[in-house]
This record gives C-alpha cells, structure tokens and sequence, in this order.
C-alpha cells in the first residue's frame, strides 16, 4: 500500500474514533435526546431529591417514559417541585400513581420511578402527583447506622 492510501485509513479510523466517543458523551450527559419530544407535565413533590437532575430518567417497571424537565424549591411548603415530561405514547396513568427516587446501581445516577395505582381517574396535564417517596441518601443511612452501633455498645 502506498502512504497516501494508509493515511486516509488512518483518517477514517480517527473520525471514527472521535464518532464514538462524541455519541458515548452524549449518553452519559444525557443530552442525547435534548430535541423536543412531545408530552405532557407531571409534578410531584419530595422532602429529599437527593443528587436527582434535571433530564433524569423518569421510569415505570424499568421503561424510560420521560425525563426531569425542571426542579424547584417551594417556599411555602419547604420542599423540592419536580416537573417531569411524560412521552405523549405514555398516557393514562392513574390518579394514584405514586412516585419514588431510586438509584441505578450503587453509584449510579438518580432517577424517578413511577408506580400506577388503581384509580379509574387519570392524571392530565399539569397534574400532581401525591404519593412519593423521597431519596435514600447514604450518608443519613450510615450516620443512623453508626450512631445505633454506639448506642448499642453504651447500653452494654
């Protein structure tokens, strides 16, 4: 082969290298489906969002059905407003459903899981959701453990 022929391979090889990298960003950033979709809003409240962002999944029985679109804080109420943006393919959940904060894997991002609840009535645009379930953060958990632990060996 002459050089010009494996320089150009060598280009192609680059670009695509570069390709990949630039869509494995885009995953891991969450950006990649930044384009408008079409849906409706939900909100819910929690007492403890955890490390939850916004463009985080909104998930129900592990499908990705949405994404956090904003997070605020309510000066009244003292806690954080979540607006998630359902996929218009995903409507009709219940008036029920309730709405918790998981963790995928152990470090893993934060995200919304949805549960449907029974009710004949369902949620529409704009409506909000009243059952949630905050997010389990580590270091309360391993504080409350700890300072159990102590208790424990004081009492003995």
């Amino acid at each position: 082969m002459n050089s010009r022929t494996v320089e150009i391979w060598v280009g192609i090889f680059t670009a695509a290298g570069v390709a990949a990298l630039f869509m494995l960003a885009m995953q891991v950033s969450n950006l990649s489906s930044i384009g408008g979709t079409a849906g409706y809003v939900l909100t819910a409240t929690f007492e403890n969002i955890g490390g939850l962002k916004e463009r985080s999944p909104v998930t129900v029985s592990g499908v990705r059905v949405g994404r956090v679109e904003s997070i605020n804080y309510d000066l009244e109420s003292f806690e954080a407003v979540v607006s998630m943006k359902i996929n218009d393919d995903y409507q009709g959940f219940p008036e029920d459903t309730s709405a918790s904060i998981f963790t995928a894997g152990l470090l893993g991002e934060q995200y919304i899981a949805l549960e449907p609840g029974g009710s004949l009535d369902n949620l529409k645009d704009g409506g909000r959701i009243q059952l949630t379930q905050s997010a389990l953060v580590m270091e309360q958990i391993i504080g409350q453990f700890l300072f159990s632990m102590s208790s424990d060996e004081k009492q003995e």
